[in-house]
């Protein structure tokens, strides 16, 4: 019994040895199993964003639930502020600028702490700049963007994060400079963005895209057309083997056509365009619709199709009186809140502003009861003589460097002589010299097109005080706000009109449309008022001379 009873207590010894064993094994995987779950379920921050990236060139209905989503979910602070600028592009590519600013510049109780780090900083200054520009208030954002590409260390950073903002900001950098009609220094930019990125991932490749397609643009108005036809041959190759990039496909055949456009090849900018069009047909992108708008519009025109001249130019002129009063609230909505976080950046008050309206809509009354008073008066042949020789003689100026030199100087002592008949108490003359440097800045954006424009406007677009506008303008352009703004649009279409074929088959009604006119006869009247001849003797005096 005893030798039976000591083999039976081996044998539970063992077995109670293999149990524990097995539960060893059963606890520890018990233990662990979290922890490789989570690692399944959770996966890496930045594969998210990438997908939300994606998402924006797809559909940007889809962006915004999809980062939204992400947003809700997420408590990192960094990771909040770069969904909301992904969310914050997409409405901006809609058309809805308000819900665009609105969304970037919503602060967690955390974020208001000051206790940021460095590429969240870095972060929230592009996303202003970026702002910005979707505002179309590029002066606000050249400046930003150059007080932070200053530092040295920043441009020398390895962050992988740092270098895609990096990146971003040189390409915002290039697009103001070629809105400015500097490609030289908007091929520089791009081509600094593009040495930041690499192909990691997809935001790195369409931001890619995007450069080839900026470099295309900037190197037509230099007239490297094959240069310029080769790049997007290769990027829209290279979009198709990836496929789904609605937006970023669009873009690249809207380019396309300014090529076949600038060849006067319009059948061939036309099919194009029909091809990027089809792309974002059904998909929410206003912000590039208006654009494609415009471009059919001027295409049939070249090709005297009438019917679709009409539809196109209908559909952009609803469109772009919709984009524009949206893009209007949007200037407002971020001057409000740069008085509120940022009142050192513009010298701009919120209780002056139904004040500012109100004064400027009496100023536009007077000055149009002012030019009806004008025009009646204008019935002397000898003097309408005169002004077509004196603005055939401005446009000669003009295109003269030597002459537009010998004229600068005439200005500057013309403007010493003024400066001291003024009231010195009023402006000094550095800060005068300073604004109409911002003007002279200014005018080559080509923002004076818009039909919109005001005082308050050209306030926001340079940063500068509407008194201080309105006086420089006024003792120095020799003219009245909108006197100054009428100019520069005539100005713009005459010299089209005289280096530009294509523009010489365009309507009278096309003109005053593209040079920001109400109508036909508001562009007709001021047209004559300056250049002494109608718009229709006008391009008749150049074909004739031409030929």
């Amino acid at each position: 019994m005893i030798g039976i009873s000591g083999k039976n207590n081996e044998e539970m010894i063992l077995m109670l040895k293999k149990i524990l064993k097995s539960n060893i094994s059963i606890l520890f995987f018990i233990l662990w199993c979290p922890v490789f779950i989570n690692g399944q379920a959770a996966p890496d921050f930045s594969i998210l964003t990438d997908k939300a990236f994606q998402k924006l060139y797809q559909n940007p209905e889809e962006c915004i639930s999809y980062s939204q989503s992400l947003l809700m979910s997420d408590k990192n602070i960094e990771h909040k502020v770069i969904l909301r600028n992904i969310i914050s592009q997409a409405y901006a590519l809609q058309g809805n600028y308000v819900q665009s600013v609105s969304i970037s510049n919503q602060k967690e109780d955390d974020d208001k702490k000051g206790n940021f780090s460095h590429f969240i900083q870095l972060f929230d200054d592009y996303n202003l700049a970026d702002q910005y520009q979707n505002l179309g208030l590029y002066g606000q954002s050249k400046k930003i963007i150059a007080g932070i590409l200053k530092d040295p260390e920043l441009l020398k950073s390895n962050n992988p994060k740092e270098r895609m903002v990096i990146a971003k900001l040189f390409q915002l950098q290039g697009i103001n400079a070629g809105i400015d009609r500097n490609y030289n220094a908007a091929l520089l930019n791009i081509d600094k963005s593009d040495s930041y990125l690499n192909n990691n991932n997809e935001e790195n490749r369409i931001i890619k895209w995007e450069n080839m397609i900026f470099r295309s643009a900037f190197l037509m108005p230099q007239n490297k057309l094959e240069e310029s036809k080769k790049l997007l041959d290769e990027v829209i190759q290279d979009i198709e083997k990836h496929g789904n990039n609605a937006f970023i496909s669009a873009f690249a055949y809207e380019s396309m056509s300014r090529y076949y456009f600038l060849k006067g090849d319009y059948n061939e900018a036309v099919k194009q365009l029909e091809k990027g069009f089809s792309e974002i047909e059904n998909l929410p992108y206003n912000d590039l619709k208006i654009i494609f708008y415009e471009l059919f519009a001027r295409s049939y025109l070249a090709l005297n199709n009438d019917e679709k001249y009409y539809y196109y130019n209908n559909l952009y002129t609803d469109l772009k009186a919709k984009l524009d009063s949206n893009k209007k609230e949007g200037i407002q909505y971020i001057v409000k809140l740069l008085e509120t976080y940022h009142h050192k950046n513009l010298e701009f008050q919120e209780q002056h502003k139904e004040k500012l309206f109100s004064t400027t809509g009496i100023v536009i009354l007077i000055l149009i009861a002012g030019m009806i008073a004008y025009f009646l008066s204008e019935s002397s042949r000898s003097r309408h003589l005169k002004k077509q020789l004196d603005f055939f003689e401005k446009l000669k100026i003009k295109e003269d460097p030597i002459s537009l030199e010998v004229e600068m100087l005439k200005d500057e002592t013309a403007k010493e002589n003024k400066s001291q008949e003024k009231d010195p108490s009023k402006i000094s003359k550095e800060k005068e010299e300073e604004i109409l440097q911002k003007l002279k800045d200014w005018e080559k954006s080509d923002n004076y097109l818009n039909k919109n424009m005001s005082l308050a406007i050209l306030s926001a677009q340079t940063g500068i005080n509407t008194k201080y506008l309105s006086e420089v303008i006024n003792n120095n352009k020799g003219k009245n706000f909108n006197g100054y703004i009428n100019e520069l649009r005539i100005d713009h279409i005459a010299r089209l009109l005289k280096t530009d074929p294509a523009y010489l088959n365009y309507k009278v009604s096309y003109l005053a449309e593209y040079a920001g006119f109400s109508s036909h006869g508001a562009f007709t009247n001021v047209f004559k008022s300056i250049t002494g001849m109608s718009p229709n003797t006008y391009i008749q005096e150049i074909i004739k001379n031409k030929n």
